[in-house]
């Protein structure tokens, strides 16, 4: 029996031709099985298989950490042996052990992501050399940027799903490297709920609330409200940073076939904001106290964004499956600070420089999708058809201080004595980004042990990009249409016996940029394509699941600087990037009492044509994570819990030569039930103290150091 399945209806072999037509695969065989015949011939019935993972449970309620299935880049939920491509699930057992605040924090303990930091929630997560841009909360995207602070926090989510690599069957545009999709948490029949508190280093501080629960005595309206804040004075003077939380779901039975869910998520972040050292005028990295602040105690930044999310479902008597979602994002960002804008000087000072940013964007996000499991050659295959939209409706203005700030001692820095001129906007930046797709897909098993998965995306997108600037009037105008792009995908799963699986992929993607050449016209779109092949394990009944995985990535048409046009800021498509590499992942529960997760990434990147790519250059070759909790089974001190964990990376470097050597940072955990209801926290993150850069920039900024050891005790209430 496939992995994904249950039994739901009698169905005939009439409908294979339907799907053939939906679904853009070859059906070639199933076409012949229905062929018209000399005789009339009575077809049996015979029993098809629907999806059960629809009812598969959230990762709450099975803990641990490791999922059977996940949804990201596949529309249904899908064993994780049944996506031929690489995807991580972190679930809320893990989120709850490590105490991770915003998803930069979860990636920064990610082999294969690489986060650039920052202040948390403004970090910048790529993998595979490209950064993710979007992130999707139940499957609908919203834009995503370190700049303005939209970097999600984690307490209302049940799981966080990373595909490395690109999807473009149902996320064309998108960056090529992957998608993250957090799945809200739901509601719950029963009551439940739980309040988390926490205190350590630098004043570091988390509150939180759950509480969950039928509405009414039959059990059909559900609701679920989650609230969270976030505080630390941070290790580097001045850099507070406050994060808070509120989120509400309620769920409705219209039928017993039907549900409506709504949800309302709010969250803000208040900052003082760091932005890193510069280095000396060679390029070499400073020799600084960690707590170091070159900046002014003015500085801020105000965050908000609200997302309203509904969702209504339908289970169809045929084993089918109808979603239609939407998804309205709205975000306004507020902020100006000042930072180094220069190598300091034989006497140690370095110039300030500052920016400022007033931004309010909206982004709608809806999406229609229908999925049918049917019989072929007494196998169950599946077909999804569907179609989106969203739109990135922009406004910004940007700029900085009106008059200099002067300078800064780096060795005696006096944050307080720097003035707060007032903002001058330069610029005012408006864009308006609109997709449409259609897309389908087919996972066809014309034998038990092969998957063979197919399908196709056509888009239409059209953006309009206008900048002006606020002294003069003068205004710059970029337009870009594409107009039914086609993006296919292709992969295959085969089952080698009942613990692993051979998988190989196919996935293409497209860009638009807003850049344009010495004749004003927009340049064509970035294309990217994929080729992945690896095989993945399943054991104890799924509660331990492994991957290897190796993947060509390539990426044409990027923009490049016109060595032959100087006098003007224009640009060629002709840049082109290889990346080759490849992964091991391990996650779930070997043994009773014991949970562990972690990986190796290496990758190598090849600049084929164009400039030199910073921010391929900041990738190290060699990424590794691994954190293991073990919870004793027995004796006078069962339940108490053990974990450690160790991350690091080898060397990393700009395209300007600015160096930073490997490194590896171990961290710690005790956990232990006061009462059966109550359990006692203790962690320490960077147990050796390991002093390093995670980041390297510029001369003038964007060199941080990773943070220092710190302790951090917590308790947790559940009832």
């Amino acid at each position: 029996m496939d992995r994904t399945t249950r039994p739901f209806l009698s169905h005939r072999s009439r409908h294979w031709l339907f799907v053939g037509l939906l679904a853009p695969f070859p059906l070639s065989a199933l076409a012949q099985s229905v062929a018209p015949q000399d005789e009339p011939v009575q077809l049996e019935s015979i029993t098809v298989e629907g999806n059960r993972l629809y009812d598969m449970p959230s990762s709450e309620e099975s803990g641990g950490y490791t999922v059977e299935a996940a949804t990201v880049g596949t529309k249904t939920p899908a064993a994780l042996r049944d996506i031929p491509q690489s995807i991580t699930v972190y679930t809320d057992d893990y989120i709850k052990d490590r105490q991770f605040v915003n998803l930069d924090d979860l990636a920064k303990y990610t082999a294969g992501l690489r986060t650039l930091t920052n202040d948390s929630g403004r970090s910048s997560i790529y993998a595979r050399g490209y950064e993710y841009d979007e992130f999707n909360i139940n499957g609908l995207p919203a834009p995503m940027a370190s700049i303005n602070g939209t970097v999600p926090m984690l307490a209302p989510f049940d799981r966080v799903e990373i595909m490395r690599g690109p999807s473009g069957l149902f996320n064309s545009t998108s960056e090529m490297g992957g998608i993250v999709n957090m799945v809200l948490k739901r509601p719950t029949r029963d009551f439940q709920g739980s309040v988390t508190g926490r205190y350590g280093s630098f004043d570091t501080s988390y509150l939180e609330t759950d509480l969950s629960g039928a509405l009414t005595s039959s059990g059909n309206v559900r609701g679920r409200t989650v609230l969270a804040q976030a505080d630390t004075n941070g290790e580097v003077d001045y850099n507070t940073n406050t994060a808070q939380n509120f989120y509400g779901a309620l769920e409705f039975d219209l039928t017993d076939s039907t549900m409506l869910s709504l949800a309302l998520l709010h969250q803000k972040k208040d900052i003082t904001p760091h932005n890193g050292y510069p280095t000396d005028a060679s390029g070499n990295l400073l020799n600084l106290d960690r707590d170091t602040f070159l900046g002014a105690d003015w500085n801020y930044f105000d965050g908000r964004t609200t997302d309203l999310i509904g969702e209504l479902t339908h289970r169809f008597d045929n084993g089918g499956f109808g979603r239609v979602a939407v998804r309205s994002s709205q975000r306004d960002t507020e902020f100006y600070y000042a930072f180094t804008g220069g190598a300091p000087n034989a006497a140690g000072n370095a110039s300030l420089t500052s920016t400022a940013r007033d931004l309010d964007q909206d982004a709608l996000a809806l999406d229609a999708s229908y999925s049918q499991p049917f019989e072929t050659f007494g196998q169950v295959s599946e077909f999804v058809v569907g179609t989106d939209y969203k739109r990135y409706d922009t406004d910004y203005r940007a700029g900085g201080a009106s008059t200099s700030l002067g300078a800064i001692d780096i060795n005696n820095p006096a944050s307080s004595s720097i003035p707060k001129p007032a903002v001058n906007y330069r610029q005012r930046v408006t864009s308006d980004e609109k997709e449409f797709g259609l897309y389908s897909k087919l996972t066809f098993r014309p034998v038990e042990r092969l998957a063979l998965i197919g399908g196709a995306r056509v888009s239409w997108f059209d953006g309009d990009t206008s900048t002006t600037t606020l002294a003069n009037g003068a205004r710059t105008n970029g337009d870009v249409r594409e107009n039914a792009k086609i993006t296919p995908y292709g992969g295959l799963v085969f089952d080698l016996d009942q613990w692993h699986s051979l998988y190989a992929s196919y996935s293409k993607v497209f860009k638009p940029q807003t850049n344009v050449d010495v004749a004003g016209d927009v340049i064509d779109p970035r294309e990217g394509e994929q080729y992945e092949v690896g095989v993945k394990g399943s054991y104890f009944g799924g509660a331990l699941n492994t991957r290897l995985s190796l993947f060509q990535l390539t990426d044409e048409n990027r923009a490049a600087r016109d060595q032959n046009n100087l006098t003007g800021t224009y640009y060629l498509s002709i840049g082109e990037a290889r990346i080759r590499g490849g992964e091991i992942e391990v996650s779930g529960n070997p043994l009773p009492g014991w949970e562990l997760i972690g990986g190796y990434t290496y990758m190598d990147t090849d600049i084929i044509k164009g400039d030199a790519n910073a921010v391929f250059e900041l990738m190290p070759q060699n990424q590794f994570s691994l954190w293991s909790n073990y919870e004793l089974q027995g004796g006078p001190l069962a339940g108490l819990g053990l974990g450690t964990g160790i991350t690091g990376m080898s060397h990393f470097q700009t395209a300007t030569g600015i160096e930073a050597p490997g490194y590896a940072v171990v961290d710690a955990k005790l956990s232990y039930p006061l009462t059966p209801k109550l359990t006692a926290t203790f962690d320490v993150n960077n147990v050796f103290d390991r002093e390093y850069y995670s980041r390297v920039g510029s001369t003038t900024t964007f060199n941080f150091y990773g943070p220092s050891r710190t302790f951090l005790v917590g308790a947790r209430y559940e009832f």
